[in-house]
C-alpha cells in the first residue's frame, strides 16, 4: 500500500508569476497546503512542491493558485520577465542601501546574466510598459515608505534611492504621483500602491 501511494507522487518546481511579497510566498504556501500538496520551499517566483498526481492534481493546483492571483510560467520568456520582476524587487525594496552603491542597469546583468538592451526589450514587450519605467514606479513606492516612517530627511532618502540630488527625487515623484513630497506627507498612507498592482495601475495610465 505504502509503495502504491509513493508511486502516485510526484515532485516539481512550479515557476509562478506574480509572487512580489512575503505576503505572497505565505499564501501561496497556505494555498498548496489546504490541498495536502507538500511545500519543501517557496521563494519569490517559485514553489518547489511534491504532490499526489491523482489528488489534489496538476490542474487543481493551478486552478488554486490562478485564482489568488498567480500563474504558472509557460515559457522561457515568460521567466526571464518574472526573473526581472523580482530582482528589481529585490534591489529597491529587500537591499539595504544597496541602491545608491549598485546602478540597476548592473545589477539586473549580473543576477540574471543577459545583456540589459535584451532585458528591457524583452520586458516592454510582454508587460506594456517599459523596464525603466517599471524600476521608477519601484522606486516611488519605496521612497514613500521611507517618508511614512519619517526617520530620514529627504536628502537622506535621495542617496539612499540613488537619486543625484533632491531635486531630481521630488521632480520624479511628483511626476508619479501628482503630488508632491510636502503634500504626500500630509496623508502618506492615502496614495501607497500594493507591489502588486503597480503594474496594473500603470497600464491604466498608458
Amino acid at each position: 500500500m505504502d509503495g502504491e501511494i509513493s508511486s502516485l507522487e510526484q515532485s516539481t518546481v512550479l515557476r509562478l508569476k506574480n509572487m512580489t511579497s512575503h505576503c505572497c510566498l505565505r499564501i501561496v504556501r497556505q494555498e498548496l497546503e489546504k490541498l495536502g500538496v507538500r511545500v519543501n520551499s517557496v521563494s519569490f517566483g517559485e514553489a518547489d512542491i511534491t504532490y499526489n498526481v491523482s489528488d489534489p492534481g496538476f490542474e487543481m493546483i493551478r486552478k488554486v493558485l490562478a485564482e489568488n492571483g498567480f500563474e504558472l510560467i509557460q515559457n522561457r520568456e515568460e521567466a526571464i520577465v518574472e526573473q526581472i520582476k523580482i530582482a528589481v524587487i529585490e534591489l529597491i525594496h529587500l537591499s539595504n542601501n544597496s541602491n545608491s552603491i549598485i546602478r540597476n542597469s548592473d545589477y539586473l546583468v549580473d543576477k540574471i546574466q543577459l545583456s540589459y538592451q535584451y532585458l528591457s526589450n524583452l520586458f516592454s514587450q510582454h508587460e506594456k510598459i517599459t523596464l525603466e519605467k517599471f524600476i521608477i514606479l519601484h522606486k516611488i513606492e519605496k521612497v514613500k515608505e521611507l517618508l511614512s516612517y519619517d526617520e530620514l530627511t529627504l536628502s537622506e532618502i535621495a542617496f539612499q534611492m540613488g537619486y543625484s540630488s533632491v531635486q531630481y527625487l521630488s521632480t520624479q515623484f511628483k511626476n508619479v504621483t501628482g503630488l508632491s513630497v510636502t503634500e504626500y506627507k500630509k496623508d502618506p498612507e492615502k496614495s501607497r500602491i500594493p507591489l502588486d498592482d503597480l503594474l496594473t495601475k500603470a497600464r491604466s495610465q498608458l
